[in-house]
């Protein structure tokens, strides 16, 4: 779990700073397979819009419903898309060459998921898209990603948690999926 500490600092009466403890349960999977084919395989079950056009039609949609559309199609078989990637290897393998272990940093989601969950948590949007990490390590390629649900948990919105545990499942079938 990763947690961060509750505090809030008060001068002359007033508030200052408020930090919320939040723990995160991470789910991960581990492959024997290389790295370029769990990312090859991972790449394969969600979508890869142009995010500059995705983002333009995403603001010129004049009804929700039109809106939906836009993300079905942009909307991989996991029923999640790629918003960016980031090859994390690059500056290692710059600093230390080519036997430097592979790490990209995936962001994922599906935006009309998000939508859901921000109806009663405006927190949420802090946690989504998702971040799916995949690196190379001693024991295979890892594949992780911290649970929606985890997150959302402290607001207690039951609705909210329900759409979470739903995308939490999207993203370890994703994730099994691609370590196989």
């Amino acid at each position: 779990m990763i947690a961060a500490s509750l505090t809030e600092d008060f001068r002359d009466g007033e508030k200052e700073m408020a930090t919320r403890q939040v723990l995160a349960e991470r789910f991960s999977d581990t492959s024997s397979r290389s790295f370029r084919n769990v990312v090859a395989a991972f790449e394969v079950a969600i979508g890869h819009p142009d995010m500059v056009s995705f983002g333009k039609k995403i603001t010129n949609a004049k009804t929700y419903a039109e809106l939906e559309g836009i993300v079905q199609g942009a909307i991989g078989p996991s029923e999640l898309m790629e918003f960016t990637r980031m090859d994390l290897g690059a500056v290692p393998r710059k600093r230390n060459g080519t036997a430097s272990p592979d790490s990209a940093r995936f962001i994922v989601g599906n935006a009309v998921i998000m939508s859901q969950m921000l109806q009663h948590v405006p927190d949420a949007d802090s946690y989504a898209p998702v971040t799916v990490l995949i690196d190379e390590r001693k024991e295979g390629v890892r594949l992780s990603y911290d649970q929606l649900a985890s997150f959302l948990d402290p607001s207690g919105n039951a609705e909210d948690l329900r759409v979470a545990r739903e995308l939490d499942s999207k993203f370890q079938a994703l994730v099994k999926a691609a370590a196989k």
